[in-house]
């Protein structure tokens, strides 16, 4: 079939709205006809050529929702008519991985989605017989996509694609920061370092795990308007003496859980300098650019905190994410601010302008 797709076909270049050609699912594979997409980070990251694991062409986009069209053979738990969410972190349920409580990274297709494959090592889209490698085993900046079953979450329909297409990425990674890598206790008390997405997404997850006390740091006043609306109860403008604040409003001691949520490495050294002693836990969810490191103390460590990294909030997506959106229509999280701009697929280059600017939270496109 014939679509219209958003196009990476060189780096530092904008995309290419036009018409590809998308072949028919294969064995174990779902085509989605897709209704909404954010446009993330991690998109405009792979497109400005910063990320050392790009490739092109490619069709960008992982952030997904939309309606199953036709399934391949062999394909059993999603059938026409299911609503979906796109996974960019698969759950197969079977490897050793998928079947440990302590990760959600997924074995089965990393190797070949990293290399923008479906699992048999082919892709799906494709232009004038040349081959378009698949983003994330994603590519959602397109009326349709064909994807492996083990990387679609069946959600309930009653979820406007315009939220819940947010849970595929940027939303359930904060929520899961919170929820899951970090397992928050009620009445602790928590700093989150960053009010995008992710960070507000951490400061709902703090919020539902029963935090006492929520400090969010940013150095936009607007975002953190927007998290004390996500249960926020502190907000600092964020700049050197950050650290100092925190320890100030917490008699000395500093944060139980701090989480980075900026990708920015002074920014990490802060979230875990501003963590407790003693048991204090710094959860990295930002992704840093080429090269950086992060430089801590380790007295900082030997006198008890830690540090834990979290991919995709460590939520298993199959499993999980549907009962994120639960939550969510059970009136548990406010998503009406998280949606900053609608765009269609022909203003994809907007939203990462909009993005550039700092303009809102997610720009979503909508198709019609």
């Amino acid at each position: 079939m014939r679509m219209r797709a958003a196009v990476l076909e060189e780096f530092e270049a904008p995309l290419a709205v036009q018409e590809v050609e998308l072949a028919e699912p294969r064995a174990g594979e779902v085509l989605v006809r897709l209704h909404a997409c954010g446009v993330c980070h991690t998109d405009l990251y792979t497109a400005s050529g910063a990320d050392p694991s790009g490739y092109a062409p490619t069709v960008l986009g992982h952030e997904g929702a939309g309606v199953v069209e036709a399934v391949g053979p062999d394909v059993g738990s999603l059938a026409p008519g299911d609503h979906v969410v796109t996974l960019f972190s698969p759950q197969c349920r079977e490897c050793i991985h998928c079947l440990d409580e302590r990760t959600n990274l997924c074995l089965a297709i990393r190797e070949e989605q990293n290399r923008g494959h479906l699992p048999d090592g082919t892709t799906r889209i494709s232009r004038d017989g040349e081959e378009i490698r698949s983003f994330m085993g994603c590519s959602t900046f397109a009326e349709c996509t064909v994807m492996p079953e083990i990387a679609l979450a069946k959600v309930s329909p009653d979820a406007p694609f315009e939220h819940a297409c947010l849970f595929a990425c940027g939303l359930s990674t904060g929520l899961g920061a919170a929820i899951n890598t970090a397992a928050v206790r009620p009445g602790s008390t928590c700093a989150v370092f960053g009010a995008g997405m992710v960070g507000l997404g951490a400061v709902a997850g703090c919020r539902l795990q029963g935090a006492e006390r929520i400090v969010c740091v940013d150095l936009s006043p607007q975002r953190l308007e927007l998290a004390r609306g996500q249960g926020a109860t502190d907000l600092l403008e964020g700049g050197e003496g950050t650290v100092e604040r925190i320890l100030e409003l917490t008699g000395g001691f500093g944060a139980d859980y701090t989480f980075e949520a900026t990708g920015n490495v002074a920014a990490m050294r802060q979230a875990v300098e501003a963590a407790r002693m003693g048991w204090g836990l710094c959860t990295v969810a930002g992704v840093a650019g080429r090269g950086e490191t992060l430089d801590v103390v380790p007295r900082l460590l030997i006198t008890g905190r830690r540090i834990a990294g979290s991919s995709f909030g460590g939520v298993k997506g199959r499993d999980q994410v549907p009962a994120l959106i639960d939550r969510y229509l059970a009136g548990e999280i406010d998503l009406d601010p998280f949606v900053s701009h609608r765009i269609t697929l022909d203003e994809v280059n907007r939203g990462f302008e909009l993005m550039e600017a700092q303009d809102g939270i997610r720009s979503v496109i909508e198709f019609a």
